[in-house]
Formats: C-alpha cells, structure tokens, sequence
C-alpha cells in the first residue's frame, strides 16, 4: 500500500447572484446548465427526475478523456450542493456551492473548488488552477447565470468555464 501527502489545492469565490435560492439552485443541473452555459455538453446524465438530485451521474469530456461527476449532495432548502468529477488516473475535483439569500432579490453563492492530482498530468492541471485563473472563470459563470436569469438566454463570448 502506497500512502502519499495530497496535491491539493482549494480556492474560493464569492457571487453575488440575481434571484433567490429557490430560481438558482435548479440551474446547478447538468441537464439545466444547457440554458446558460454555452460551452457545455454533457454526453450523459444518469438521473431518477431527469435532472438534478443527490446521487445523480453524468459524463462530460475533458479533451479524450470522460469525466464521471456525482453529486453527493442537492439541498434546496440549505441553499447546498455538492459533486465530485473524477478524471481517471489525473485529477479529483469536488465542487462545494453554498447559498445564501442576501435580500429578496440578491442571492450571495459560495463556491469552493478542490482538486487533487493523481499523477502528473493532474500536477500540471493543478500549476494552472491558480486563484486568478479561478476568479476569471467564476467571474464568468457569475455573469453567465446573471444573464440568464434577467433575459432568459445564454450569455455568448464569455471565457469558457
């Protein structure tokens, strides 16, 4: 058995969102996220509802590659999800989201991405993965979702997230 200290590396981003939990949280969906992501293509979901929920599975792709993600937790009322996407053999990301209703309009969402690599390929994913490089896509998604929440439509042009 071979036990090895982690590369990880966390980072954090507060948004500031335009609406309340209750019309956000169901955009954090696989299936949901084709209404404002225009870079976005899950080849398949794996869900009771056909959308979100705890213990759902889908796959997307990262260059040749499938990446297996599972939500591990989807809680309306809390304002809470949580996924794991694992490439194999590179990296394990997990995704915490954690609403907050700041007023009746204004929906405070903090987002916390963690990876560790698996190797090294994973290690070069990780030396790119810095705060800044996070602000921007998250900047993205923020906009990205604010849109889409006032106008109904995909933002278009954003950096891809």
């Amino acid at each position: 058995m071979r036990i090895e200290k982690p590369n990880r590396i966390i980072h954090t981003y507060k948004q500031q969102i335009n609406g309340t939990i209750k019309e956000i949280m169901p955009l954090y969906c696989p299936v949901r996220e084709l209404d404002w992501v225009e870079s976005w293509d899950p080849k398949t979901v794996y869900s009771q509802s056909g959308l979100v929920e705890k213990d759902c599975i889908f796959i997307t792709t990262h260059g040749d590659k499938e990446v297996v993600w599972i939500v591990t937790d989807y809680d309306v009322e809390a304002g809470y999800v949580a996924m794991f996407y694992h490439i194999p053999e590179i990296v394990i990301t997990k995704l915490e989201i954690q609403l907050s209703q700041e007023n009746p309009h204004t929906t405070k969402a903090l987002l916390t991405y963690s990876k560790t690599s698996l190797g090294v390929e994973g290690n070069k994913i990780l030396e790119t993965f810095t705060q800044e490089a996070y602000d921007l896509m998250m900047q993205s998604w923020e906009k990205a979702m604010n849109h889409y929440l006032a106008k109904g439509e995909i933002l278009r042009g954003l950096p891809d997230f």
